[in-house]
């Protein structure tokens, strides 16, 4: 898991639950993306909420999942600075 520290303190990262974030103070969670499945039963990764694009398609649901992490590790976890 990678966090990302602001000189103010905030700190920004891709949840998850290896490492409970409430020991580091007040949390807030908002949905960064979406991944869903295709009318033609396959998946994309929607990273509007994210400003970015809609990844896809892809044969299944972990392909889409782990391209999702990956444009929200290299795209936006970058840009919270």
């Amino acid at each position: 898991m990678r966090i990302v520290i602001q000189q103010d303190g905030s700190a920004h990262c891709l949840y998850h639950e290896l490492f409970d974030l409430s020991a580091l103070g007040r949390i807030h969670i908002t949905r960064a993306s979406h991944v869903e499945p295709s009318e033609m039963g396959q998946w994309t990764a929607d990273m509007t909420p994210t400003r970015g694009p809609i990844l896809g398609p892809f044969k299944n649901r972990g392909a889409a999942i782990l391209a999702e992490q990956q444009w929200l590790e290299s795209h936006w976890l970058n840009r919270q600075r």
